[in-house]
């Protein structure tokens, strides 16, 4: 844990209640604005992902809370893989800090967190994508220990 603002970032596992504010983390840039949907009824394929990620022993959503207000995101997900002499690696994904946030060690707390989470579960490798519109995602992430080492490409199905 850290202090910040003289208040300290707890981590707790995301409930359905946390859906809203979730969402309005992941849509609260350019690149998220143009894929999350806002609405005041929560869609339904949000809370089937969200069902589904709560389900899989190799998935969670966190939370990140100061003073009991939300203020940051993540979703780690835990892959077996035969690469690494069958070493499990750990995916990060989905990170988000509230605005409000940025720039207090929120992000480095979270990421931290999520490390610890692999190391503890035995993981060979924790990776994440980053967008390359994100300059400064990938600055933060850089500063923290990630390396670029491989290209990453996507398929989009929509």
């Amino acid at each position: 844990m850290i202090v910040q603002r003289d208040q300290e970032v707890t981590f707790r596992e995301a409930t359905a209640d946390d859906l809203p504010r979730i969402v309005r983390l992941l849509a609260d840039d350019p690149l998220g604005a143009t894929r999350e949907t806002l609405a005041d009824v929560i869609p339904d394929a949000y809370l089937a992902a969200f069902a589904a990620i709560q389900k899989d022993p190799n998935n969670v959503l966190v939370v990140a809370e100061v003073g009991g207000a939300l203020a940051g995101t993540l979703q780690l997900t835990f892959i077996p893989s035969l690469t690494y002499t069958g070493g499990e690696r750990a995916q990060i994904e989905g990170v988000r800090v509230a605005a409000e946030q940025r720039g207090h060690g929120v992000g480095q707390a979270l990421i931290t967190w999520a490390i610890d989470q692999a190391r503890a579960r035995g993981c060979r490798v924790v990776q994440l994508t980053t967008d390359r519109q994100r300059p400064d995602a990938i600055r933060f992430y850089q500063k923290i220990g990630f390396r670029p080492s491989h290209m990453g490409m996507k398929y989009h199905l929509t």
